[in-house]
């Protein structure tokens, strides 16, 4: 790409030139989003050679095509991922500098793309990147949605739902393709017509309609040519403006149906507290599976091939049960609008349709009330129906008579269409994403389902791209492995760090590493001071917890925990302490009423904490608004200590613990999810381990839980902590504040049972743990060897080797190589 081929002179000339055609500026009179928007649509018309010839390649090649449909791809910022994939960031920053323009600064520019919020989305645009890099042709297929989520604000420590407007100035690396235009259809009514043959022909009718209008992100591959794509369908209206409507003087009839498509597409999860909520949900599901299935098919026939021969030529790989529903809109494209029979359209969906769980947690296996799909997906319904009845006729051949046994797989059931259960009973694979979570799967969650089809059963551990964490978020780290090892192949073997483990025992190493971590932490102490305002301490150990705030993830743990160490160092100001900087990020759902309550308790505690004089800055407690990938970059590489203390048995696997983990920072966890493959790999010392295991967390769920009660009256540490909940502590006199997180922990109202994520159980234990970290930071050599050798050991974690185990495993694709011309 740009290393063997790059021009400085003309590069520089494009981006004058398109400061002049888009903005009619020069260099010297351009402001740093004209001047990213120029810098970027220079990178892009080099990409553009390569997306071409790609698709070109894969074409005459008549290659197999991974389709991965996902409801989020959080990419994050692109200009400079694409010229380090591209090799060629040091040139163009060069280019730049002559121009008198800084590249950080222009990466400062560009918004996030907010087309995820959490794990499930990083780990698609993990998987998109370690594709194009591996040379297999691939398309992620999503949504554009305008807003996101949601740009997370704190006021007065609650958090505060705005519209994540990130195509406010456009965006330069898209690609509109309205030649692929789809039309998706909602509602109506079913009318059945027999032929001469009385073959059934079912036809959708008084349906209301959308246009699916495609655009293309180019996802490039590091240092091959390769350029595959990520394509988010936008919403347009069948008819954009009733004319006719607004001479009568019907305005909202008028721009009706461009409201309808615009709300598609407007947010990521909109709120499904309610119906309306669940409703827009699953539109927006179906909206971006039939736009995908249909582009798809019609390609598969552009190409010349039958569509009998599909399962041959495409895998479509359903990211959790959000695309599950790509089962039935497959079997209606291929009966209804291909005239296939009943028979030889199920061969072909079930020899097309893989499905990844994601969760452990049943309430999370995405069911639809059967009045609500029935009403907007009609036909899907009738689909479903009939998957569903001849899937208990299967059950019942291998159970005679075992109700129950029906009851618990069938897909229809409590008047509820169950995603998972649809997605299992047709797809040929069904995968974990760590060996615990798989192995819960088999033996607790889907027992049923294994039982009954063990050989569609298998793990395929996650893994993250070492090219945006470790290459684009901690250069400095990059160069100093590279000068280690003598090569720069770890960007596409990351299991050559291993090499690194010998500098362990190598004290200018050690010092070394620990001099980068350093510089990485004045980086984040300076974001910190820009936009918290709170002064942190670079010799502090950095005591990190990033990711979606759920219960499960125990984010409270943590925070009652720092509450705890305030109240010791206040109450015993002769020990010594080491300084401790405990560092959150987390949005939680705008309905998860619980998690906003746990974000105001952090940023109650922040303010007590960081304004006590007492204790000489001894403790620091951070809350990083609006955490997406381009502060999480800046985060991993910072960080001393990675939180990871999810209860046992909830986390399927994590990807966040990974990234730490790369950038040289100490997991300390539980064994849940990936923690327990990374103890493995660097080692049960190299990691703090406290808590319940998973066997006993299920035990104990399986025996209505424990009492809370016993803890609080035997440990009295404890028993203040959650005192200082309910008596104003923390909420500037106001006892009630969170009286619910207080209830929740020992006497739920609902119910529902108590301390159910087992906070208080472990809470000894994570003291213990935590103590351990406060000890061996003391020893610096200690933990210098300690987060030197995770960074080592982090090889298996590549997104690299999860993807050729799907190959191997799943699709059996074949590599192309794109090569110049």
């Amino acid at each position: 790409m740009f290393d063997t081929r790059f021009d400085k002179k003309k590069f520089q000339t494009e981006i004058q030139e398109n400061l002049k055609n888009l903005f009619r500026k020069s260099v010297e009179d351009a402001s740093s989003q004209e001047l990213f928007q120029a810098v970027s649509f220079a990178v892009k018309e080099v990409i553009m050679d390569d997306w071409m010839k790609t698709k070109k390649t894969e074409k005459k090649e008549e290659s197999k095509v991974v389709v991965y449909l996902s409801m989020e791809f959080l990419v994050g910022r692109a200009l400079g991922n694409n010229l380090i994939n591209m090799k060629n960031y040091k040139m163009v920053e060069e280019a730049l500098d002559e121009l008198g323009v800084d590249l950080n600064a222009l990466e400062d520019e560009e918004r996030d793309p907010a087309l995820g919020n959490g794990g499930l989305g990083r780990l698609a645009a993990c998987f998109l990147d370690s594709l194009a890099t591996l040379g297999y042709p691939a398309y992620g297929c999503g949504i554009r949605y305008r807003y996101g989520m949601f740009r997370q604000k704190i006021e007065e420590g609650y958090q505060k739902e705005i519209p994540d407007d990130w195509l406010m100035n456009g965006y330069p690396f898209e690609l509109r393709r309205p030649e692929y235009t789809q039309e998706v259809r909602f509602g109506g009514n079913i009318r059945v017509e027999h032929d001469e043959f009385n073959n059934a022909k079912f036809i959708q009718e008084n349906y209301q309609s959308v246009n699916a209008v495609l655009y293309e992100i180019p996802i490039i591959g590091y240092n091959n040519h390769m350029v595959n794509s990520l394509c988010v369908w936008d919403a347009e209206p069948i008819v954009n403006f009733r004319l006719d409507s607004f001479d009568s003087g019907d305005y909202y009839k008028a721009v009706e149906q461009e409201n309808v498509a615009r709300n598609i597409v407007d947010v990521l999860y909109p709120n499904d507290n309610h119906y309306a909520g669940k409703e827009l949900r699953l539109k927006q599901q179906y909206f971006f599976i039939s736009a995908s299935l249909q582009s798809a098919l019609k390609a598969l026939k552009e190409r010349g091939y039958a569509v009998k021969e599909m399962d041959k030529k495409i895998i479509f790989q359903m990211n959790d049960t959000h695309p599950t529903v790509a089962v039935a809109e497959l079997m209606r494209l291929l009966v209804d609008e291909e005239g296939l029979s009943w028979e030889e359209a199920w061969g072909i969906t079930s020899k097309c349709c893989a499905y990844t769980n994601h969760t452990i947690m049943s309430e999370a296996l995405e069911k639809w009330p059967i009045d609500l799909f029935s009403r907007l997906l009609p036909r899907i319904y009738q689909i479903i129906q009939e998957i569903d009845r001849r899937f208990v006729e299967q059950i019942h051949q291998r159970y005679p008579g075992n109700e129950e046994k029906v009851r618990r797989m069938s897909i229809l059931c409590d008047g509820q269409v169950r995603m998972a259960h649809l997605a299992i009973a047709a797809a040929f694979s069904v995968n974990g994403v760590a060996r615990l979570h798989t192995e819960i799967l088999k033996h607790q969650e889907l027992k049923d389902f294994y039982e009954m089809m063990p050989e569609k059963f298998n793990n395929k551990t996650n893994g993250v791209t070492q090219r945006r964490f470790l290459l684009h978020a901690n250069p400095e780290l990059s160069n100093w492995i590279t000068d280690k090892l003598g090569t720069e192949d770890f960007a596409t073997n990351l299991e050559l760090l291993e090499n690194l483990k010998p500098l362990a025992d190598n004290d200018n190493a050690l010092s070394e590493f620990m001099g980068i971590k350093r510089k990485n932490k004045e980086r984040l102490a300076a974001y910190i001071k820009k936009h918290n305002n709170i002064e942190v301490d670079v010799d502090s150990i950095f005591d990190v917890q990033v990711k979606r705030l759920h219960e499960y993830k125990r984010q409270l743990l943590n925070i009652l925990h720092v509450m705890y160490v305030y109240n010791q160092m206040k109450e015993h100001p002769e020990k010594s302490y080491y300084k401790r900087t405990y560092i959150f990020g987390a949005k939680a759902s705008a309905g998860y009423t619980r998690a906003k309550e746990i974000i105001k308790l952090i940023n109650s505690v922040a303010e007590v904490v960081n304004n006590d004089r007492s204790i000489n800055g001894k403790l620091k407690v951070v809350f990083i608004e609006d955490y997406r990938v381009s502060n999480a970059e800046i985060i991993f590489a910072a960080a001393d200590v990675s939180e990871q203390i999810s209860t046992a048995s909830k986390e399927a696997s994590g990807t966040g613990n990974m990234k730490f983990m790369m950038n040289g920072a100490v997991t300390l966890g539980t064994m849940d999810g990936a923690n327990v493959e990374i103890v493995e790999e660097v080692g049960r010392e190299n990691a703090f381990i406290f808590g319940l295991s998973s066997e006993e967390v299920i035990h104990f769920e399986k025996n209505g839980g424990y009492n809370p009660w016993d803890i609080y009256n035997q440990d009295q540490d404890i028993r203040k902590v959650l005192d200082q909940l309910v008596d104003g502590t923390y909420g500037n006199g106001d006892k009630e504040l969170y009286r619910n997180i207080y209830d929740s922990l020992l006497s739920p109202k609902d119910g529902s049972m108590a301390d159910m994520y087992f906070i208080l159980k472990d809470f000894a234990s994570y003291r213990d743990a935590q103590e351990q970290v406060d000890a061996a930071y003391r020893d610096q050599k200690r933990w210098a060897k300690m987060a030197l050798l995770n960074t080592a050991s982090c090889g298996k974690f590549s997104s690299d080797r999860t993807i050729e185990e799907y190959v191997a495993d799943i699709w059996h694709s074949k590599k192309i190589k794109v090569g110049e011309e």
